[in-house]
Formats: C-alpha cells, sequence, structure tokens
C-alpha cells in the first residue's frame, strides 16, 4: 500500500477555513480531495444535510494498473470508492490460485470485507490505473456517532454491495453458462451507461480467464461463448472490444444449441428468409 493511504480524513477549522480555502480547492480540481458531497455523489446517495459539505476533506490516491490496494491478512483501518479506474477483488488459496469475487468500478466501495475481523478477507488489485478516495474507518464511525443519519447512508451503500453479491451467486446457480456470460455482458454495458459512457461499444478491462474466475467459468468456455455470441449477431468481438448488438436477446437468453446445429439453423434461417435475419429471430427459431 501506497504511503498517501494513511492519512486521514483532514477536519478544516473556522480559522483555517478562510487560507486554505483556495488550496483545497486547488487539490480537489487536481482530484486530490473530494468533500462531503461530492463522496456522496459518487456513491449515488443523498448527502448528510447534518454535515456541513467543506467541513471534511477525503484524500484521492492513485494506483497504477496491477497496484493492490489491500492484501489478504492486512489490518484494517480504511474503506475505499472508486472515483475512476477498474479493479478486481480476489480471495487466494494456499496453492496461489484465485477466485474473482468482484469488479469494482466507479461509485463502488472496497474494503468492507474488514469491518469485521479489522483484517482485509480478500485482496483488491488495479485492472487500469485508478483514482481511489480514502474514507478512514475510525473517523467515518467517529462521525457516524455524532451524525446518524451519515451512518446510515453508510449502511446503506455496504448493503447495497451485499445484495449485488448475492445476486451474483443466485445466477450461479441458476443460469446456463451462455446466460452467465450474457448477463454479465449485460451488467457491464448498464454499468458503463450508468458513468456515461456508451453500452454499445466497451473494451473488456479484466481478462477472459478472469471473466470465467467470477462467472464458475473455464477460461475455454468463455471465449468459445463470446465466440458464439459474435456468430450469430448478438456482439461483435475485437480482441477486449466488445459491442453489443442485440442487449435484449442477451438479456433473455438461456441457453445455446451445439455449435453444428447453430451452423444449420443459420443457414436455412437465411435460405427460407431470403435474406439475413435478425439475432433474436434466430434465437427464437433455435
Amino acid at each position: 500500500m501506497l504511503s498517501t493511504q494513511t492519512s486521514e480524513i483532514r477536519p478544516v477549522t473556522t480559522a483555517t477555513v478562510q487560507s486554505s480555502s483556495m488550496e483545497a480547492g486547488r487539490q480537489r480540481q487536481g482530484r486530490l480531495w473530494s468533500n462531503l458531497k461530492e463522496v456522496c455523489d459518487l456513491l449515488h446517495i443523498p448527502a448528510a444535510v447534518s454535515v456541513s459539505t467543506e467541513e471534511l476533506l477525503f484524500q484521492h490516491v492513485q494506483f497504477k494498473t496491477g497496484q493492490r490496494i489491500h492484501t489478504i491478512g492486512q489490518p484494517f483501518d480504511t474503506l475505499y470508492i472508486v472515483n475512476s479506474g477498474f479493479l478486481k477483488t480476489v480471495l487466494i488459496d494456499e496453492f496461489g490460485n484465485e477466485q474473482v469475487l468482484s469488479f469494482p468500478m466507479k461509485g463502488d466501495m472496497l474494503g468492507v470485507d474488514g469491518i469485521h475481523t479489522r483484517h482485509y478477507s480478500s485482496e483488491a488489485v488495479a485492472l487500469s490505473d485508478c483514482d481511489l478516495i480514502l474514507l478512514p474507518f475510525k473517523k467515518l464511525t467517529a462521525l457516524g456517532r455524532v451524525h446518524l443519519e451519515l451512518e446510515n447512508m453508510m449502511y446503506g451503500v455496504m448493503s447495497r454491495e451485499l445484495v449485488r453479491e448475492q445476486a451474483m451467486i443466485g445466477m450461479l446457480g441458476a443460469l446456463s453458462a451462455e446466460a452467465r456470460v450474457a448477463r454479465f455482458l449485460v451488467s457491464l454495458a448498464d454499468r458503463f451507461a450508468q458513468m456515461g459512457y456508451s453500452s454499445k461499444l466497451f473494451n473488456l478491462r479484466m481478462t477472459r480467464h478472469e471473466i470465467g474466475s467470477y462467472l464458475g467459468l473455464t477460461l475455454e468456455t468463455v471465449s468459445r461463448t463470446l465466440s458464439a455470441f459474435n456468430e450469430i449477431g448478438l456482439i461483435s468481438v475485437d480482441q477486449r472490444t466488445i459491442g453489443i448488438k442485440d442487449p435484449e436477446a442477451l438479456k433473455t437468453l438461456r441457453r445455446l444449441p451445439p455449435s453444428r446445429t447453430r451452423a444449420k439453423q443459420l443457414a436455412a434461417a437465411k435460405s427460407k428468409a431470403g435474406e439475413a435475419v435478425t439475432p433474436g429471430q434466430l434465437l427464437a427459431a433455435l
């Protein structure tokens, strides 16, 4: 962990507000500090009205691709909010094998798994250059005792992360391999849209192996499924660039037939129609 992570929330007293406001403003423009309102906006929660938005400043820390934000067993002292960039959280067994737990991105919170034992139980790694906002936990709990509104909002954010993990567990147990990959792509597209990016064309920051680990699939299954989606026109694939062509078909997809059957039915459907068929029409015929 970078040495700058030891910094905590910096209180701004009445006597120093005027002298430090210009410096703090420059730092915020340089993405080094954020006030409480900016943090709440990033988390998509209402700002705590009982706390002055300029009363507290939260420090940003930048990480390069491949850097670890925290490791398994490391003493817990900080929660992290993703301001920009993409990460993965993983469990590592005694043989060094990784199990991907999540792919945090803008607006997500990291480090919640360290609250119970006061040690992080997972490892967080940057998949791209990242900018994270630090929330020192001791300061956060002290604020929560004074401002119950803020405490309730933080619980709400943590609960949201838990609900997302439970939804993933339910999906893994109920869907076929093809449906898991389809839902994953739809989920990614939705997240990119929420962040203001294109939901139709985006780059995968994670490898196919990492996607497989997350979805409980092998690398070969993920690659084969993406190729099948590309073949029938649900998506376009160019290395890590994914184009979403039929999001509705991806949302409702349950299972794909074997490749030979797909090829025969695709040729038959085109011949019968005398023209190209849409991915949705093809899936309806399968």
